[in-house]
């Protein structure tokens, strides 16, 4: 017997949904943090922007309220002990609930041997890069609980999972965040609070202008990259929502590359 024509209306699978939730992105005003804040709004999240200043982020937060969404910018740094209770209170305040923190701020400051750092720039890399996603998680997990749950974004790099050239202090901060990403997960799991890392590769923001602005360094980290090109920031964005939303409820403590098969790829042996 012939196959009849289906009448049912074509297969759309759902959109990530994050109506009702409250979201904090820090490091908001740019690249990989602006594209997440205007993505979670996107999908429906009240969301506080942070900065170091604020002018920035407010420029972004009213350009999520013009298109709709709802936003609040705040001014809080990284490194500084006193900003996160603030933010946290802010968010409260202006909300009602914290649902979703993605810990995006870094810093870079060292290039160079690890055993030329100094012990100022130690401090503020692990301050911005370490301390900060901890001190804001510590100050944002009391209003998860009291929703029964929430999820946790840091934001690394592959530069924590295998060593890099000259960033050497930026390699052992982001590794330290991968695992105090597997820490908080298996703690924080039995409230319902799940925290994941991702980790991007070669992502075309101010950060790593650097060397997407140039010819040689761009054309040598090509190389590296099987996909042969620079990732985006709403690439890493939409990966973030989609680990803080409903479509991963089992899913705790993992880091996800996105770096266009760089990592994988240095790790292939080439016979002989």
């Amino acid at each position: 017997m012939p196959n009849e024509a289906s009448t049912a209306p074509p297969f759309e699978p759902p959109s990530i949904d994050l109506r009702g939730r409250v979201a904090i992105v820090t490091g908001a005003s740019r690249g990989i943090g602006r594209a997440t804040a205007e993505t979670l709004a996107a999908a429906g999240a009240a969301v506080v922007l942070t900065g170091r200043s604020l002018e920035p982020v407010a420029e972004v937060a009213q350009s999520i309220i013009e298109r709709g969404g709802r936003a609040l910018p705040f001014a809080a740094h990284a490194g500084e002990p006193e900003s996160a209770d603030a933010l946290a209170e802010a968010t409260l305040e202006a909300f009602g609930a914290i649902d979703i923190l993605v810990n995006n701020a870094g810093t870079c400051p060292h290039y160079g041997p690890l055993l030329d750092a100094s012990e100022a720039l130690w401090d503020k890399t692990m301050d911005v890069n370490l301390r900060g996603p901890w001190r804001t998680a510590r100050a944002c997990v009391p209003a998860m609980r009291a929703r029964g749950g929430g999820a946790i974004v840091n934001v690394s790099s592959i530069a924590g999972l295998i060593p890099q050239n000259g960033v050497g202090l930026y390699c052992l901060s982001k590794a330290g965040l991968v695992m105090m990403t597997q820490v908080l997960a298996a703690e924080l799991a039995p409230e319902g609070v799940r925290v994941h890392a991702v980790a991007p590769g070669f992502v075309r923001t101010r950060f790593s202008r650097g060397m997407w602005d140039d010819d040689a360094e761009r054309t040598r980290m090509l190389d590296e990259i099987p996909q042969g090109r620079i990732g985006e920031p709403e690439e890493i964005a939409r990966a973030i929502a989609f680990l803080v939303s409903d479509w991963t409820p089992f899913a705790t403590g993992s880091t996800f590359v996105a770096d266009g098969g760089q990592l994988v790829a240095a790790g292939m042996w080439t016979p002989g």
